[in-house]
């Protein structure tokens, strides 16, 4: 999509990922978009209005009591001649100021005068990232229809910090802006106004304190089918075990870790359209968990006592009340996959079943691409290897579709 005509209103906050603000720029200067640019006092420890004018090819504007600025535009002009407004970096502080509808600075009172769409890149230190604070802030943003891209996971400019909290790259912004608008102005979405609830990653087992079971999702393919969904236009709940992945963003995310809390989530979460469950539930936890780290001792390995999770698929799939017009769940198998994920499709009462080989020597669990077939009463359909992306498209669709036809088609 071009953005020629478009016009960005880039707000820079105080974070040492303010040098990709002047990249960000670049790149949406290529796309023919006009920018102009606020900058916070802490932004300018960072990069200077200078190199942000120079770049945006007119000043930077910095000061809410500058009496030529004001006099020459003013606050309410820059929140009212823009088509969206973006922060990147938006730190901690100015998402709580965003949140509680502070208005003492340039920025903060351009963004609470402002009737445009609002698009924030978080960036922050992991800890903060994962505060009760900052999240409780995040829900309120979101609930206020501000849109967000990433943060994304990976190395912190701080020696030996890692985790969620990276700002998106420029160019996966510059997409989201081009996203944002272009949905704006687009038809209804194919999922408008429908729940659709998915579950993703795997789920731990506690064995003590310290250990516990689990498996080698890495819940790339539910968060992928999660997103793909929230872009046809659904309201998203998605119940994640642990996982490395940061939350998608305009979803509702909640983190379990174990079977019978992901059991619980879903079914807080329902009624529903349309239940995905693609996580990774441990078929086994052990009876009873120790209280202490176990220890090693003369007598040899501790003997584990192990009793069956709930079934959540099934549950879902066999109830009366509040079941899901479609019940998908996931076959991950290692041998005589169709054959598998039909009897499966069968025990469990789902609608559909979406199999794969995840055998080591195909990549699949952990990796970025994935072979399936999709399994229903009618037969088999083997979809060609993609990326997971693409296949949470392909499946999304598919729902879409199947969601508009008369209820008695659906199984």
């Amino acid at each position: 999509m071009s953005l020629s005509d478009k016009r960005i209103l880039l707000i820079i906050s105080g974070g040492i990922a303010a040098y990709k603000s002047l990249d960000l720029i670049r790149r949406l200067k290529e796309r023919g978009a006009g920018v102009r640019v606020i900058m916070t006092k802490a932004a300018q420890h960072f990069v200077t209005p200078l190199s942000a004018g120079a770049i945006a090819g007119e000043r930077a504007y910095t000061d809410l009591f500058d009496a030529t600025t004001e006099f020459d535009i003013g606050h309410i002009r820059l929140a009212r001649e823009t088509d969206l407004v973006v922060i990147a970096p938006a730190t901690a502080d100015l998402m709580a100021k965003m949140a509680g509808g502070h208005a003492d600075d340039l920025a903060s009172t351009v963004l609470l005068a402002t009737d445009k769409p609002i698009l924030i890149a978080p960036a922050m230190n992991p800890q903060m990232w994962g505060h009760r604070a900052t999240k409780r802030n995040l829900a309120q943003l979101l609930a206020d229809g501000v849109a967000t891209v990433g943060p994304n996971a990976g190395e912190m400019a701080e020696a030996d910090e890692a985790g969620i909290g990276r700002m998106a790259e420029p160019i996966e912004i510059a997409a989201a802006i081009e996203s944002l608008l272009a949905g704006r102005n687009a038809a209804p979405k194919a999922l408008a106004g429908q729940h659709i609830l998915v579950t993703s990653g795997p789920t731990h087992e506690a064995i003590d304190p310290v250990r516990y079971i689990a498996n080698r999702s890495s819940g790339k393919q539910g968060h992928a089918i999660a997103r793909a969904a929230a872009a046809a236009g659904a309201t998203v709940t998605l119940v994640s075990g642990p996982v490395k992945l940061p939350d998608p963003p305009g979803i509702k995310v909640i983190h379990v870790e174990s079977a019978r809390a992901m059991l619980a989530a879903v079914e807080a979460g329902l009624p529903a359209d349309a239940a995905i469950f693609a996580a990774a539930v441990a078929d086994w936890r052990v009876a009873e968990m120790a209280a202490q780290k176990t220890k090693k001792t003369a007598a040899g390995p501790p003997t584990l006592a192990f009793v069956e999770n709930p079934d959540i698929l099934a549950t879902v799939a066999k109830r009366k009340a509040q079941r899901p017009g479609l019940v998908i769940g996931f076959a991950a198998e290692t041998e005589r996959v169709i054959e598998n994920a039909r009897a499966k499709l069968v025990k469990k009462g789902c609608d559909w079943i979406v199999a794969n080989d995840v055998s080591r020597e195909t990549g699949v669990m952990g990796g970025d691409r994935n072979t399936v077939h999709l399994v229903t009463a009618q037969g088999v359909e083997a979809w060609p290897s993609q990326s997971k992306e693409e296949v949470a498209r392909a499946l999304v669709a598919r729902i879409a579709e199947t969601l508009k036809a008369p209820a008695a088609l659906l199984r």
